[in-house]
């Protein structure tokens, strides 16, 4: 029997939002054949946007369509660039 371990990656970064500096959450469970990404983020009342990125045929992440703010949407490529930067350390 062969035993297969799979990591989850995790990982945060600061991005400037909206002229806020702001932490963002990336979490990818690899145990998914699907390439999905969770991303959280607080907003200015300290409540948590959880929204989701799927990588699309073209190899670029999008995000799911859902309610966000502007200035969540609006880094969609950044967030893409971060996702695939940090999938090469694996």
């Amino acid at each position: 029997m062969q035993i297969r371990f799979v990591k989850n990656i995790q990982f945060t970064k600061v991005i400037k939002a909206d002229g806020r500096m702001r932490e963002f959450n990336f979490r990818k469970p690899n145990g998914r054949e699907q390439a999905l990404c969770t991303v959280d983020v607080s907003d200015d009342r300290g409540h948590r946007i959880v929204f989701h990125m799927q990588k699309d045929d073209s190899n670029t992440w999008k995000i799911l369509p859902q309610q966000l703010p502007p200035w969540v949407s609006q880094l969609e490529n950044k967030f893409s660039e971060l996702i695939e930067e940090e999938l090469q350390n694996y």
